[in-house]
């Protein structure tokens, strides 16, 4: 992170702004609108800037002087003479004083975002200065992602801030109470410009408010790796859990779109190296929605395929615990579509079936003679390990050594390797290429489709 993201007051504190012309104007603009007082040097102000300094600010119809930094919280450099916006920059950095210089990154202590402002919340977004059109196209969606209203229900929450903490000393209950303001039937009054009834409602329910005394569990799905496949449900969950429950499987840029101030356990599990035992996380689970906590059990994949989910689940009825699932793109068609393989196709493929490498008991005994019949593709969960032991079984009962394969290692991340082969010399591709874990086996005539339909730049072919 190169900038630190702060909001600066500066109702009635002075800032100098360098420059009269359109660019020192567009930013005096948000400066009037922070409360400032403008103080503009430059030998020619352009007459909306003039209005602008209105009758508290200063216009100085000259050179810039190095006595204009004095009393000042703030500086802008806006001249189309880079030597004298560096030599703003210098002077300011040498005072201390915080200075942003239009268009260049490298003279500024501070830069401005592009801005959403719905008072008194504000969001802003930056990309430090590298691509300010990306950070303008960012904001234009957040713009049309959140009404205008939203501006009024933060005042709304606003006058009711004081007597919410008084009735919730505990921060967490406050944040639940708030969270099912923002969240339901008081939003959506205001929303639909109902002020006066949601502030009734709010009232309402804080009149009846009690502490929660049972959290929730959200059984998430973090799909194969690529945070851009993850669902709205799932981040808008991700991003109000109070504990972070995730496997090694669940990729760090994911881990990363929780809630900042979340508790975070890596109940990881590799094979026959378990982090935690199940029975562990399963009591972890009751254990943080007893405390009031609404817990994320983040997992990589589907949550429902080869994902535990349902024994996490069953415990956590057992106990009476209310929980949510929220299914995610599992391994085989996020990895599939990634490497440009179609799981199924009228002319290769009509049936697909998702294979664990391993059971429970750490065998692989598996139904071979149904898995070796034509028609079908084949995806083989966490069967690298034993991948030459699966191989030489398809093979054995009449699947042919011909038959294409693949690897595909990493999938749907920027780190996605993709290696085909065949059946029979699969486990040599993984002893070549020093295939790891996570890799899925993808076995079948759909294979051959990859040479024409690899679209993904991440991936590698062998």
């Amino acid at each position: 992170m190169d900038f630190l993201p702060l909001f600066h007051k500066l109702q009635d504190r002075r800032v100098l702004v360098v420059g009269g012309g359109e660019v020192a104007l567009r930013k005096a603009r948000l400066l009037a609108d922070a409360g400032a007082v403008l103080r503009v040097v430059a030998p020619v102000v352009r007459d909306e800037l003039i209005v602008l300094i209105g009758e508290k600010g200063e216009q100085l119809l000259r050179g810039y002087q190095l006595s204009d930094l004095d009393g000042v919280a703030l500086i802008i450099a806006a001249t189309d003479d880079e030597a004298l916006n560096a030599q703003v920059s210098a002077d300011a950095q040498a005072r201390g004083i915080p200075v942003n210089v239009v268009d260049a990154p490298a003279l500024c202590s501070v830069i401005f975002p592009a801005i959403v402002d719905r008072s008194p919340l504000v969001v802003a977004v930056t990309s430090g200065g590298d691509a300010p059109v990306l950070a303008r196209l960012v904001r234009a969606k957040i713009e049309s992602w959140i009404p205008a209203s939203y501006g009024q229900l933060a005042g709304l929450a606003k006058k009711f801030r004081a007597r919410v903490r008084t009735l919730f000393p505990d921060v967490q209950q406050r944040r639940v109470f708030w969270e099912d303001v923002f969240q339901g039937p008081i939003a959506e009054g205001v929303f639909a410009g109902k002020l006066n009834e949601a502030e009734q409602q709010l009232e309402a329910k804080i009149a009846g408010a009690a502490p929660q005394a049972l959290g929730e569990v959200y059984l998430v799905g973090a799909g194969p790796g690529d945070p851009d496949l993850l669902t709205f449900r799932a981040l808008r969950l991700m991003q109000q859990a109070d504990v972070v429950l995730y496997d090694r499987l669940v990729a760090p840029p994911i881990i990363e779109l929780c809630r900042r101030d979340a508790e975070r356990v890596y109940v990881g599990k590799q094979r026959a190296a378990h982090t935690l035992p199940q029975d562990q996380i399963n009591h972890l689970l009751v254990k943080y929605a007893k405390e009031g906590k609404r817990v994320l059990r983040l997992k990589g994949g589907d949550p429902f395929i080869f994902g535990r989910g349902g024994e996490e689940i069953e415990e956590l009825a057992a106990h009476g615990i209310p929980f949510q699932v929220v299914p995610g793109i599992t391994a085989a068609s996020g990895c599939a579509a990634y490497a440009g393989i179609p799981l199924t196709h009228r002319d290769h493929a009509q049936s697909v079936r998702f294979v664990t490498g391993h059971l429970k008991d750490g065998s692989c005994d598996l139904p071979w003679g149904e898995l070796s019949a034509s028609g079908q593709t084949l995806v083989f969960y966490m069967g690298l390990t034993g991948l030459s032991f699966i191989c030489e079984q398809l093979i054995r009962h009449g699947r042919a050594a011909a038959t294409p394969a693949a690897l595909v290692q990493q999938g749907t991340t920027q780190n996605q390797r993709v290696f085909t082969g065949t059946l029979e010399n699969l486990p040599q591709l993984v002893a070549e290429h020093e295939v790891h874990a996570p890799t899925l086996v993808i076995v079948g005539e759909v294979v051959k489709l990859r040479e024409k339909l690899a679209w993904f730049e991440g991936a590698q072919q062998s």
